[in-house]
């Protein structure tokens, strides 16, 4: 059935024949899987990755590194599960199940000879946020934090880390951290010192300690500047750590720099210090070899470093972008590549040379789908300037035949980025007829720390979203837009980005918005998501609600909603935990009582963004009927050299 729209009064269906003609064009594209996460083993034989839209929902698969052998699914659940990384001998993997879609994860171990059969190691839906999930060597011990004191039985605001007996079910407290935030406790290979983050002296600040097991000493491992972000991870010989750092804010350099630092010896040795490199991250490899992670202008540039000899290589280019994991036992590099155009698969490249790599395949993300990479819209690079002269970047997904309408897509984070991927629901507004912006704007990573910290200068609902009408603008000069047909959406922050739009520039500029899981009141925001994201907001707003009242209040689109003038479909998902459905209750209160006409998509077991095939399916055909219907059809008729043969008239 096709979905109807009420618009004065009466119930409107002027989208249906185009819904219908890209029906099943969307059903092929979502049967393109998508790899959220992939981890290569200790021992270098296996990667276990997470698979979007293979089953009903989110599942973990496992394939032999060197191809002998077909991905095969190591979890097949109807709730989403996430890897959480590999036992130390490589026999099991650590998953993370989110059975009420309200992020309150259970940890389960899962071997590879035993699929499918979960073993629990912590409660299946726990009354606290729990990050991480580490073993220890011999297996006996789980490192996570969790935001609770079990002894009380009761929920706090920050994260403890905790060591679990999975013999005695003991939890010992490792660190009892003032200052909420998102901690991973990682013990090394030989299960002598376990890494955590903390949080304590600044709110953009991030060190690293070293807990030694053995004594209970706790020592700083990593502290290059109260408000300097680091970041660190083990080295396989687990004596050596690998750091990632920040230079200090107000030095004329900004950037990302590359360290290792011996516990023992206490010798620190810069490797990487480069103002001209943008270093997103860095992990060893099994072999002991550092990938290095550089994105420039959103491309992923991989290279690896070779700490014996002291030389770095830059790994081969292939179509598209691939994230390289390390080299496997069998000494190919294995990673993920991918392109708007080309879906994600994993792929093992030999390095010979002075030859062309030639990526293998070890998983076929054609498999389910009849389309092909010729039948996929390819991303192309869009740049223009913003009011204040920075030059901004996204990509463009042409519609064919040219039309003069479009939708920008905004990420969230807002510190993440948007990159040349197949993006389902974004290639189906392309064949519908959209011209499709993906915005990288200030505050974006990929594009360095500068660039970045940004969005600081004057906070969250500043000049970002001038960068945003920016890409409107820059659009309709581009002729691929006219007046009043841009529509906007996106997930989280782009869902406020959406709501701010909406509320501060006009018709002719914005002509319709569509906010996902948006933030509405920075306020509520603030007091009702989860613990460890309000640092964040504090972060980029420049204190907390108390501090800075007026920020929060003059940036929250809640209080600007009369001046909404296009129309207005609110989508939320209904467990969602970062931003509650009570944005939602809010703000359509505010609506009715300023005469606003909206409609509202609510599903009922999706979280902090819509994921599940089916449900994504429900909100692409419904997001393109109704930006259809609020843009127009443009200066040329959306079935025109579009449609298959006989559906035309």
């Amino acid at each position: 059935m096709l979905p109807l729209y009420r618009k004065k009064g009466k119930l409107i269906q002027s989208a249906g024949v185009l819904m219908h003609i890209f029906s099943d064009y969307l059903s092929q594209v979502l049967a393109l899987p998508s790899i959220r996460r992939a981890l290569l083993s200790p021992d270098g034989r296996w990667v276990a990755f997470e698979w979007l839209r293979r089953h009903e929902n989110q599942d973990v698969f496992v394939v032999a590194a060197d191809g002998s052998g077909p991905p095969r699914p190591l979890t097949h659940t109807p709730e989403a599960t996430v890897l959480a990384g590999w036992s130390p001998d490589s026999r099991a993997v650590l998953v993370a199940e989110d059975r009420a879609g309200d992020e309150r994860r259970g940890l389960y171990r899962v071997y590879l000879n035993r699929p499918q059969r979960l073993e629990p190691l912590t409660e299946p839906h726990p009354p606290y946020f729990l990050r991480g999930g580490a073993l220890s060597a011999d297996g006996r011990y789980l490192f996570y934090s969790a935001n609770y004191d079990f002894e009380r039985e009761e929920a706090l605001d920050s994260a403890w880390v905790f060591r679990h007996d999975l013999h005695t079910g003991q939890r010992q407290v490792l660190a009892r951290p003032r200052r909420a935030m998102w901690i991973e406790p990682v013990p090394n290979a030989q299960g002598t010192h376990v890494l955590y983050p903390l949080r304590e002296r600044h709110v953009a600040g991030r060190q690293f300690m070293l807990h030694d097991l053995r004594s209970g000493e706790v020592r700083e491992a990593a502290n290059f500047g109260e408000d300097v972000k680091t970041f660190a991870r083990w080295m396989p010989d687990g004596r050596r750590i690998l750091i990632q750092s920040e230079a200090r804010p107000g030095d004329p350099r900004r950037y990302t720099r590359l360290a290792v630092w011996d516990w023992e010896t206490e010798e620190l040795r810069w490797w990487v210090d480069d103002p001209q490199r943008n270093i997103e991250s860095a992990w060893a490899s099994p072999d002991g070899l550092v990938v290095i992670n550089d994105v420039r202008q959103s491309v992923r540039c991989p290279s690896f470093l070779d700490l014996d000899s002291g030389e770095e290589q830059a790994l081969p280019r292939l179509e598209g972008n691939w994230l390289a994991l390390g080299r496997a036992a069998h000494g190919a590099w294995v990673g993920v590549q991918y392109a708007a155009h080309l879906p994600d698969q994993l792929v093992q490249v030999s390095v010979i040379p002075d030859q062309p790599p030639q990526p293998a395949p070890l998983s076929d993300p054609w498999e389910r789908s009849a389309l092909r990479s010729a039948d996929l819209t390819r991303a192309e690079d869009f740049r223009f300037s913003s009011s204040d002269g920075l030059e901004i970047q996204g990509w463009l997904l042409r519609a064919a035949p040219n039309r003069r309408r479009a939708i920008l897509r905004v990420h969230g984070g807002p510190s993440m980025y948007m990159e040349d991927r197949l993006t389902a629901e974004l290639q189906y507004y392309a064949r519908c007829g959209f011209n499709v912006l993906a915005v990288n704007y200030r505050g974006s990573t990929g594009f360095g720390v500068d660039f970045r910290d940004r969005i600081k200068e004057d906070g969250w609902g500043g000049q970002e979203q001038e960068d945003l009408a920016c890409a409107a603008r820059a659009l309709m000069a581009a002729g691929l837009a006219e007046p009043g047909r841009v529509g906007v959406t996106g997930t989280s922050f782009g869902g406020y980005s959406a709501w701010h739009l909406a509320t501060h520039y006009g018709p002719e500029v914005i002509g319709a918005a569509a906010p996902i899981c948006g933030m509405t009141d920075l306020v509520v925001d603030y007091e009702t998501t989860r613990p460890d994201l309000r640092p964040l907001t504090a972060e980029m707003m420049g204190g907390t609600p108390e501090q800075v009242p007026q920020r929060y209040a003059e940036r929250s689109p809640i209080h600007f909603v009369e001046r909404i003038r296009v129309p207005l479909l609110i989508v939320q998902g209904a467990r969602d935990p970062n931003v509650p459905p009570e944005h939602v209750r809010q703000v359509t209160a505010r609506l009715r009582a300023c005469g606003v006409p909206f409609e509202v998509l609510e599903f009922a077991d999706e979280g902090h963004g819509i994921y599940k095939p089916a449900n994504l399916r429900i909100l692409a055909e419904r997001l393109a009927a109704f930006f259809d219907q609020a843009l127009g059809e443009g200066s040329k008729n959306p079935l025109e050299n579009n449609a298959p043969a006989g559906e035309n008239g």
